[in-house]
């Protein structure tokens, strides 16, 4: 008994470290995808991009974040859990931060929140069903957004991401699912098993605000990318939505991180020929930097310092204990 206890103990432990482990994944992700550009590079992308232009891609980056830290709130809500706002935030933001660079969305993510959320006695089994509501978010957004993406977004560009047949299937199987969800929010009503954890569908409520944070989401990431790309090539922003959204959605479920390569093939196709390379460097550097490496800096000394906090705190009551029993 003693000994399953111990393995227990040992399994969280490994569980709640690997949230860092990730951590440091997603920056060495980052390293990688950057480390093939100079400084001088680098630099010259940024300088060539007006201030304004990166002024609303950082409040546009700020907002997408503010809405995936929403996620949490969402999946909290599905479990009957209240905590803190401040703490949901906190831990989206990181969980985000950490996915979206390191990819594995659900193993990443889900580690950096077990270690945040078991301190604030939220279980493991809820966290589990957190983690599973949070992907159905995003999935049921993606569901949304792709089938406005089919009617923005022009046959060229729709073309280049996949053949004619795949994107109508793509396109089919977006509104069956999105169909299905809500369906299911409005009709089923067993619960769902799966290795004995009970899920619940939610309710048509929940659904469509799982749509609506899922859909704000995405849309200010493409506001991001949107513009830094509009100080180099004018192209309206329904065009440019519906590209987004086909490559951001094969980006997240091909698990590259950063969704790198995808994006690539979808933009040579929008850019003129005699200008593509350069053009796409600049725009992509500047955007995974925004988007990507930026949070997770923020990300990373925010969460060193809240452990550091948390460490002292730790320190300082063994302390207290050790001087009272001397007293004593």
């Amino acid at each position: 008994m003693i000994k399953i206890k111990n393995k227990k103990k040992l399994f969280k432990k490994i569980i709640s470290w690997s949230g860092l482990f990730f951590f440091g994944l997603a920056t060495f992700m980052i390293y990688r995808q950057l480390s093939k550009y100079t400084l001088e590079e680098i630099q010259d992308a940024v300088i060539a991009v007006p201030n304004k232009n990166i002024l609303y891609a950082c409040m546009a980056s700020f907002c997408g974040y503010l809405a995936l830290s929403s996620y949490d709130f969402l999946a909290l809500k599905y479990i009957n859990h209240k905590i803190a706002a401040w703490k949901w935030m906190f831990a989206g933001f990181i969980g985000f931060a950490v996915s979206n660079n390191a990819g594995h969305a659900v193993v990443s993510g889900g580690a950096i929140r077990y270690r945040l959320y078991t301190r604030w006695r939220v279980g493991a089994v809820d966290i589990v069903k957190m983690v599973t509501f949070s992907g159905f978010t995003y999935l049921v957004a993606c569901f949304a957004l792709v089938i406005i993406g089919y009617i923005c977004s022009p046959n060229h560009v729709v073309s280049s991401v996949a053949s004619p047949l795949l994107n109508w299937g793509i396109l089919i199987f977006s509104v069956v699912g999105l169909a299905f969800y809500f369906w299911g929010s409005m009709f089923y009503k067993k619960p769902i098993v799966i290795k004995d954890i009970e899920f619940n569908a939610p309710t048509p409520k929940m659904a469509l605000a799982q749509v609506i944070i899922g859909s704000a989401d995405i849309l200010m990431a493409s506001l991001v990318l949107y513009f830094v790309m509009e100080s180099y090539i004018d192209i309206p922003f329904a065009s440019f939505i519906g590209a987004f959204i086909i490559a951001q959605v094969l980006g997240v479920y091909s698990q590259v991180p950063g969704g790198l390569g995808v994006f690539e093939v979808v933009f040579t196709n929008l850019m003129p020929e005699d200008e593509n390379q350069a053009t796409l460097f600049a725009i992509l550097i500047l955007y995974r930097i925004i988007y990507y490496l930026l949070p997770l800096v923020i990300s990373g000394i925010v969460l060193f310092s809240f452990e550091f906090n948390l460490a002292e705190k730790k320190n300082l009551r063994k302390t207290q204990k050790i001087m009272k029993k001397t007293k004593k």
